[in-house]
């Protein structure tokens, strides 16, 4: 199945149904009176959030999805069918935006969780409700109000406990096929995932957390270089992050220098995403021999000026993964006590939170901004560089000035 994290939708919610004009005609009634009856009122569309469900690839296609509308008035004081309500199930985890404003509507975050993105129109009033003392053969009637459209944005960002970040190779699908049952794609050249990948590790009998792996970084992601960027935003909802490290790289390159390249483009994306609790993980240490290992690690703290945990672990050969995942699953354990224990702990990761959420979602807008503006063909203020400007478009400050006057 296609992955599919983001996609673009418009929903027109149903119009409701017009109210009748009538009057009640029957042998021996004479002047019977009004009998028409209300409209019904159209349909709402409403998103619910489906476990069963991982992606968004079933509006890749189909963009365009509109409620009943509802009956109109009959006579003898029949109100008109309401319109049937839509419901469209997204995966557990998608942000649903007003694609117009940028405003978020709601974010589907358990499953079962129900949204209303569209209301359906009111109703139209039949002549029945317009008479009175006064007005005893009421012609007036209301139409039925039009059910609410809008466009959407949808984003889907995985829900996991853990997040993975590293260069490419550094060994982030290795070490979820080490830890848990997941089978992502490994091979011995980049970009083997293209996707985000999810792993459920189980530590003890009752104890599990899931690990997100998404595509790894290159230096200028925070650009729009490579694939990683478009994936950070899953990382969003994580409670920790792992920093992969491969301490023996295949083509010669500088370890440090690669665990540098990830922070940079971490803080280019969001700074609060950097705030995140993240510990170091120096992988591939079966790769080279034991007495270089304290060197090479203490390369790389220097390097980054490190304060935080350190774990040299091999994914392939499961060295040091146990002690890593009971590690993670005490983090996660301190964690969930401390939120319930703590409000002022609780308000400040809220706040963090909330500050990840607001930062990516600039980043990659602005990242759409500019690729819109390069398949229009026009050049963004940042994009302009010295030979865009036509020197004859440009003012002579030292010649004379000529003044246009008209007769």
């Amino acid at each position: 199945m296609k992955f599919v994290d983001e996609v673009s939708i418009r929903v027109k919610a149903g119009d409701g149904g017009n109210g009748c004009m009538s009057f009640r005609r029957e042998k021996f009634i004479e002047n019977g009176g009004p009998n028409g009856g209300d409209g019904g009122d159209g349909g709402s569309i409403y998103m619910v959030a489906d476990e069963n469900l991982n992606t968004l690839v079933d509006y890749r296609y189909t963009r365009h999805f509109d409620a009943e509308r509802g009956s109109n008035g009959g006579s003898t004081d029949c109100t008109g069918r309401k319109g049937e309500e839509l419901v469209l199930r997204v995966p557990v985890g998608t942000t649903v935006i007003d694609a117009g404003t940028q405003e978020v509507i709601g974010d589907l975050t358990k499953a079962g969780q129900r949204l209303l993105v569209a209301h359906g129109g009111w109703h139209g009033l039949g002549n029945t409700r317009f008479k009175s003392s006064t007005n005893r053969a009421p012609r007036q009637t209301t139409p039925g109000k039009p059910g609410e459209q809008r466009d959407l944005k949808l984003e889907l960002k995985v829900l996991a406990d853990v997040g993975l970040l590293g260069l490419p190779n550094a060994g982030k699908s290795t070490f979820i096929r080490s830890v848990s049952a997941a089978k992502p794609k490994v091979a011995d050249y980049p970009f083997t995932t293209l996707v985000p990948n999810l792993g459920v590790v189980s530590v003890d009998r009752w104890k599990s957390f899931v690990v997100a792996d998404i595509p790894g970084l290159i230096e200028g992601a925070s650009h729009g270089a490579g694939l990683g960027i478009r994936f950070l935003k899953h990382l969003a909802r994580t409670r920790l992050l792992l920093h992969l490290v491969d301490m023996a790289p295949l083509d010669d390159s500088s370890a440090p220098d690669a665990a540098e390249v990830i922070v940079t483009e971490l803080f280019k994306f969001s700074p609060a995403l950097a705030d995140r609790d993240r510990w170091l993980v120096l992988n591939k240490c079966d790769q080279i021999l034991e007495e270089e290992h304290e060197a090479r690690k203490q390369e790389i703290i220097d390097r980054l000026e490190w304060t935080g945990p350190v774990y040299v672990i091999s994914a392939i050969a499961k060295e040091g993964t146990d002690r890593l995942t009971h590690d993670i699953m005490r983090y996660l354990e301190d964690r969930a006590d401390r939120l319930a224990n703590d409000p002022a702990y609780a308000a400040e990761l809220a706040e963090l939170d909330q500050r990840i959420e607001d930062e990516a979602r600039a980043q990659l807008q602005a990242l759409d901004d500019q690729r819109a503006l390069r398949r229009s063909g026009v050049k963004s203020v940042h994009d302009i560089g010295d030979d865009d400007w036509d020197e004859e478009d440009v003012d002579d400050e030292d010649g004379p000035e000529i003044i246009y006057v008209r007769d």
